[in-house]
């Protein structure tokens, strides 16, 4: 796998055995990341910008580009904790909103993030830059059936809050000091129906202006803080 940018570079230092490449610039004018590079032990090699822009297959890799092992990923049951907090996208497709949704997740302290192996955006390159790293350090698991998981998360004493307009509570009414999985629905269609089903209560945001909704990643990220306002409070 390719991946690439500052952010991502700088989190992959805490994982240095998932890099087996690492390709940088010409030119490139950082001298504390051309020492850490020189001084991982890690294979590098130096290209010029057609040749980044080739293997990373867009211009956006700010000068560095690593091939690295593929993500490990977990098991659900290691993610389960006495009044933990999970994430479970059902069906976004956007890598950009899986990016930005595993940084938030990241910096509230989420203890992992659900995705679907079907119809739903992977730890792609795209994902993984996005997350400015987040994606090494918050654990993911990923099913097949995000409706059966749901309901082992069930079993185990934990609180599925949807997101949704109807039949929706405002978020600032939510119950927050229980285990929690927030599922956040895909873009444009929302959560499927047999996904709703398994929620013990939806939430929605107050919309004042003539929008009607807001991106994914930016529901999620205020409804993890305001989860996090409520568990440790001022």
């Amino acid at each position: 796998m390719i991946v690439y940018g500052k952010n991502v570079w700088t989190t992959l230092l805490q994982f240095p055995d998932q890099i087996e490449t690492i390709y940088v610039q010409q030119g490139m004018k950082d001298k504390t990341r051309i020492a850490q590079i020189e001084q991982s032990n890690i294979p590098y090699q130096w290209m010029n910008r057609k040749q980044l822009d080739r293997i990373a297959q867009n211009s956006h890799h700010q000068g560095i580009v690593c091939e690295v092992k593929e993500i490990p990923t977990v098991e659900l049951e290691s993610l389960i904790h006495p009044n933990g907090l999970l994430v479970a996208l059902d069906g976004i497709q956007d890598p950009q909103n899986v990016g930005a949704i595993l940084r938030t997740c990241d910096c509230v302290g989420v203890d992992g993030m659900i995705l679907t192996k079907h119809k739903s955006a992977g730890l792609t390159p795209s994902a993984i830059k996005a997350s400015t790293g987040a994606a090494y350090t918050v654990p993911t698991c990923i099913v097949n059936n995000l409706t059966n998981t749901l309901k082992t998360l069930k079993k185990q004493g934990y609180w599925i809050i949807g997101t949704d307009m109807e039949k929706a509570r405002d978020y600032r009414e939510g119950i927050y000091d229980v285990p929690i999985c927030l599922v956040i629905g895909s873009e444009g269609k929302g959560m499927s129906p047999l996904v709703k089903k398994q929620c013990d209560y939806v939430v929605k945001l107050p919309m004042e202006g003539s929008i009607t909704s807001l991106n994914a990643s930016v529901a999620c990220g205020i409804l993890l803080y305001q989860i996090h306002s409520q568990r440790h409070p001022l």
